[in-house]
């Protein structure tokens, strides 16, 4: 099993008829400044470093982001916070992207969701992210492979699938840590850290503010034995 491989059984997946056909529609009738693009429309695969010590969780690709890009974070404003706070750790090569071409590279990180699909208003249903689970359970299995020691949760949902996912190696009483942003739980051999998602909702209601975002990545790095 390798991340090539779980990346490929992502973009076939075809579990979920709703998703599937949510972003199909986006695809085709395409945002007014998007127009002259060509959407990807499939399920987003992970993106990243396949010996990365760093895994990143969030929730969804955006519809006129990931679902058009194909790649998972970019095309939205959630994508430049993302990637302008790993360029300021030193776990990207650059700080902003253009499309799949614009050699960007992640150090030691990997990027992946809870689900791989856009989901209507942002709100996956449970049996959708009960299709998605498989993914992160392969993805956890082979990076701790090669050495994973940080997982960076972005929002509370990835949060409680992470906890899920770890729950089945660690039984500890997971129901009862908290989610708050810039706490880090101890779970099993993984620091567990915590971030708002770096939505619209959140970045322009000041909810989460670029150094409070930068602090995460910080903490991140300093964990790393």
């Amino acid at each position: 099993m390798t991340l090539k491989f779980i990346e490929k059984e992502v973009i076939a997946c075809e579990k979920c008829p709703r998703l599937r056909a949510y972003c199909l529609e986006i695809a085709k009738n395409k945002r007014k400044s998007y127009q002259s693009e060509t959407y990807w429309g499939k399920p987003v695969p992970g993106f990243g470093d396949s010996k990365a010590k760093i895994w990143i969780i969030g929730l969804a690709p955006a519809a006129h982001g990931g679902n058009r890009t194909g790649r998972m974070f970019t095309g939205d404003r959630s994508g430049e916070w993302l990637y302008r706070a790993l360029f300021k750790a030193g776990l990207a090569n650059q700080h902003s992207w253009a499309d799949k071409n614009d050699g960007l590279k992640l150090t030691n990180t990997y990027i992946s969701a809870a689900v791989r699909c856009a989901p209507p208003d942002n709100k996956p249903l449970p049996e959708e992210k009960k299709n998605c689970h498989i993914y992160l359970e392969k993805e956890l299995k082979t990076l701790r492979k090669t050495g994973l020691e940080v997982i960076i949760v972005l929002g509370k949902l990835a949060f409680e699938e992470a906890l899920r996912l770890l729950a089945k190696d660690y039984p500890k009483p997971l129901k009862k840590l908290e989610f708050k942003h810039g706490f880090t739980h101890e779970i099993g051999p993984f620091h567990v850290v915590c971030s708002y998602h770096p939505s619209q909702q959140n970045t322009f209601t000041g909810v989460l503010t670029e150094p409070m975002f930068d602090q995460v990545f910080k903490v991140a790095k300093s964990l790393l034995s």
